[in-house]
């Protein structure tokens, strides 16, 4: 945030929020738009080299004003944290609606998922690099490969896999463990819970370095080139433990939902 005092903060949301004062409006825009250059900074470094980090900013800036407008500062909950999400949430869609993700790096995506999951269930334990390439009929390089392309084409994993949707359409993700702007639903609530704990139980069963690069960069917020001097290795083999870890994640979770679905 810019260097306005708290005090002044506060007052900016009173007169916004009380009296619809626009100009206190755009001054929280402004005091808050450093979030916006922060989250696009993080986000770009998943994406490919023609994705702009300027092109990210704009999108997250229509997060920001979301996020002001509907935030209600009597929740006890930072405003920070709730716009975060927001941004991401503003930035994600935009990419979305761009469809810059070539259907075949999707396609490969879900086979890994899928895989994941069906070789977790025979094996009950995580299988290897190796196990998965025969079992998708590839060999050990050409699954590595495809673990790259995967990743440069990447956004926010866990943004992705853990978004929830209200009735209105607006997302918030698990793993910045938001208060639901729907809270008073109990139903909603209950889910939520379940699935931070269907979500816990699938990190803790992955195996030892895949588990270290989803805390170390999830929670820690370490960069890739980071964790990789944590662990001894390369960005880039950070960066296929990171896909890899998501694939199973994404593959133990489907699986519980839809049972049926991989046969």
């Amino acid at each position: 945030m810019s260097r306005l005092e708290e005090h002044q903060v506060r007052e900016l949301w009173s007169r916004y929020k009380h009296h619809g004062d626009q100009g206190a409006r755009d001054r929280l825009i402004l005091a808050y738009a450093p979030l916006v250059k922060y989250v696009a900074g993080r986000m770009s470094n998943g994406l490919p080299a023609h994705i702009e980090e300027s092109d990210l900013i704009s999108y997250g800036l229509l997060g920001l004003i979301g996020a002001i407008e509907r935030f209600d500062p009597a929740r006890e909950i930072k405003f920070e944290t709730y716009a975060v999400s927001r941004i991401k949430g503003s930035i994600i869609d935009e990419l979305r609606s761009l469809d810059w993700v070539p259907r075949s790096v999707r396609s490969k995506a879900r086979e890994i998922e899928k895989a994941c999951a069906v070789l977790e269930n025979r094996l009950h334990r995580a299988p290897t690099d190796q196990e998965i390439a025969e079992h998708i009929g590839v060999s050990l390089d050409e699954f590595q490969l495809t673990l790259s392309q995967i990743a440069n084409a990447s956004i926010v994993a866990l943004d992705e896999l853990w978004a929830i949707s209200g009735s209105d359409g607006d997302q918030s993700a698990l793993i910045d463990t938001l208060e639901d702007p729907k809270s008073n639903d109990p139903s909603r609530m209950l889910d939520l819970t379940e699935m931070k704990s269907r979500l816990a139980a699938a990190i803790d069963a992955l195996p030892k370095r895949e588990k270290i690069v989803i805390a170390l960069y999830y929670y820690e917020n370490l960069t890739l080139r980071e964790i990789g001097e944590v662990l001894g290795v390369t960005e880039s083999r950070v960066s296929q433990l990171h896909t890899k870890a998501i694939l199973r994640l994404k593959g133990r979770l489907r699986d519980e939902i839809e049972p049926t679905s991989i046969g």
